[in-house]
């Protein structure tokens, strides 16, 4: 009797369970230097629009124009006075501005009576219009370079003070509790806990200081002055040159955008440590 073996048909393995994609919810990648597209499509709109002759020359010069007006006011020597002007003008009242305001917002937010002294009066101030005091400034300090500083420095003290303040509040009371068992003395308690808690709340108040201080810069300068780039502005606008004024405004804007990324620059290093949805 012959015995016949049949091969057994191979079983299909079961198709393997197609993985659903995760779907993100973050923005995504960071795009570089994508922080410069908004300004260069309105660069190139303006170039397009005064190319096609949609805009009056003599209100709004094309981008070549104020470009050509930029480079001669650079070799006739005016541009680069009125800039190291400016510079030195904002960067003493930014200086003052930032210690006044980190002075006052750690009396302020670490101590009762420091909060009862210094808070309210700086609410105070901030509700009154800061460029309302300029005429008040002048009677005391004079027409000179001293309140003009003294402007710009109020300007920005303000909302370094109200952001770190409102940091050093919003620490959790738990980490207090925490230092407390953990026997940490008030100078550790102020490094370890209290500053890498108010350092988010600073920079932002820190952006906001050098904004401010460009803005009152603006004003300042076409008071009383005899250089500057608000100065170089005022006398454009007296003999109707609008391609000098833009060539100062585009300038400000500039040294804005410049200063704000250096400072979103530190902050993304110092708080390194930190997961949030921008990174």
């Amino acid at each position: 009797m012959t015995t016949t073996v049949t091969a057994a048909a191979p079983v299909a393995a079961p198709p393997e369970p197609t993985r659903r994609r995760r779907r993100t919810l973050a923005p995504g990648k960071r795009l570089p230097a994508s922080r410069l597209v908004g300004p260069l499509v309105l660069l190139a709109l303006w170039a397009a629009a005064s190319a096609a002759g949609r805009l009056d020359p003599g209100a709004i010069p094309a981008p070549w124009t104020v470009l050509d007006t930029g480079v001669h006011l650079w070799t006739d020597g005016t541009l680069p006075t009125d800039i190291v002007t400016s510079l030195e003008r904002a960067g003493y009242g930014f200086a003052i501005g930032l210690t006044a305001g980190v002075t006052l917002a750690l009396a302020s937010g670490l101590t009762r009576s420091g909060e009862a002294l210094i808070d309210g009066t700086v609410q105070l101030n901030r509700a009154i219009p800061t460029l309302g005091l300029i005429p008040l400034f002048i009677l005391w300090l004079g027409i000179g370079e001293t309140f003009k500083i003294a402007i710009i420095a109020i300007v920005v003290y303000i909302p370094i003070y109200l952001n770190t303040h409102a940091a050093l509040s919003g620490i959790d009371h738990r980490f207090v509790e925490l230092a407390e068992v953990q026997g940490l003395s008030k100078f550790r308690f102020i490094r370890e806990i209290v500053i890498p808690g108010a350092l988010p709340g600073f920079f932002v108040g820190l952006r906001l200081g050098v904004t401010g201080s460009w803005l009152g810069l603006v004003v300042l300068e076409q008071i009383n002055a005899t250089s500057g780039l608000g100065y170089m502005m005022f006398q454009a606008q007296n003999y109707g040159q609008s391609d000098v004024i833009l060539v100062g405004l585009l300038i400000y804007g500039v040294f804005g955008l410049i200063s704000d990324s250096a400072v979103r620059l530190i902050e993304r290093r110092v708080l390194s440590w930190r997961r949030t949805l921008s990174s």
